[in-house]
């Protein structure tokens, strides 16, 4: 019987308790499954731990989190570390070091679930958003000048290889043969300000896409494609974009299809070489954390992408399904979907629901 080995890294906010609800549903999978089971190692890290040691994950972390199949995250971020300590130091060396370098994140309007966009029913809005996950805007190098001073300078360069762009787009272009929709795949740059790296990854999107002449094809400016998710959502299949865009349209993404707490993601390595991770889109949310009101199905969601991923479609078609079924009953919804049910009874549900499957 396989089992797979997956790290759990928790780390802030509500992340400890959607990855629990995410774990309810792969134990009551392995449960019912006997050609499937679990091993699990939790990873205490985040801003606890860097409150407690001065670094956001340990020395040999990634070293640690290689000996797995996958990796199931939770979020990180805290109120009063800032941002680009708590980032820097956790997730992204780990999307970095793994080379991760492609992220996937689907948009899908469920039935049961209002958009606040006006018109859109269940599957209207379905969309697959290909965002490069390693370099780009989030690349990490820059620096300052005469800090603190009136001639204070800083840096910030994105940096955009042949291999990760081509990487990106193409990765894009095979899903859409895929998916067999649309069959569109929609290039998302900012081209007429930034001469140099959008300039460069419209050509390769140009190249590839000579390889798929039976993928329609179009790209569009950042500020258009923000614009277009809003009024037309319906008019996308699949979407590429560097990171710092494919961060910003995947929240709006999230948002149009009824709640951030929907929308899972893939980190994957296509390689293979080292271990992917999934992940919900919504973050800390200190605001409701602790209250026991953290939605999980992104995560739940996420669970079935990995699994997917391990080379059990099964196992993630079933978790789709009660998802979709939950969704469509609409009696346990946590109360961003309007309900009043907590984050362990959506969970709950999730494993009654797989049950009775």
């Amino acid at each position: 019987m396989p089992s797979y080995k997956i790290a759990l890294v928790p780390g802030d906010g509500i992340g400890p308790e959607v990855v629990d609800e995410g774990r309810k549903v792969m134990d009551s999978l392995a449960a019912q499954d006997q050609g499937m089971a679990f091993e699990y190692t939790s990873f205490p890290w985040g801003s606890d731990y860097y409150r407690e040691t001065g670094k956001m994950m340990a020395e040999d972390g990634l070293e640690q989190l290689a000996a797995h199949d996958a990796i199931l995250f939770g979020a990180v971020g805290d109120p009063h570390i800032p941002d680009h300590i708590t980032l820097n130091g956790l997730i992204l060396p780990i999307r970095r070091g793994f080379d991760q370098g492609v992220c996937l994140r689907p948009a899908y309007l469920h039935e049961g679930v209002t958009s606040p966009l006006s018109g859109f029913g269940p599957g209207e809005i379905d969309m697959a958003v290909f965002r490069e996950n390693t370099e780009g805007e989030y690349s990490n190098m820059g620096g300052f000048l005469y800090q603190g001073s009136a001639d204070e300078v800083s840096t910030q360069t994105s940096v955009f290889t042949r291999r990760g762009t081509e990487r990106i787009i193409r990765a894009a272009f095979e899903h859409a043969r895929k998916r067999n929709k649309k069959r569109k795949v929609t290039s998302v740059t900012k081209s007429n300000a930034m001469a140099y790296g959008m300039v460069f990854w419209d050509r390769v999107f140009q190249e590839v896409a000579r390889e798929y002449p039976d993928i329609e094809t179009e790209s569009l400016l950042v500020d258009r494609a923000c614009m277009d998710f809003v009024r037309g959502p319906q008019w996308f299949d699949v979407v590429v974009a560097s990171n710092l865009f494919g961060d910003i349209l995947t929240d709006i993404g999230a948002i149009i299809t009824g709640s951030m707490g929907l929308a899972p993601s893939a980190n994957v390595n296509p390689e293979g070489a080292y271990p992917s991770m999934f992940e919900p889109v919504h973050g800390a949310a200190f605001d409701i954390t602790g209250k026991g009101v953290a939605n999980p199905l992104a995560t739940i969601l996420a669970v079935a992408m990995m699994l997917d991923h391990l080379g059990r479609p099964d196992a993630a078609d079933r978790i789709n399904a009660v998802v979709e079924e939950n969704l469509r009953q609409g009696r346990v919804r946590t109360p961003d979907l309007g309900g009043n049910a907590s984050t362990s009874q959506v969970g709950d549900e999730i494993v009654r629901l797989l049950g009775e499957g």
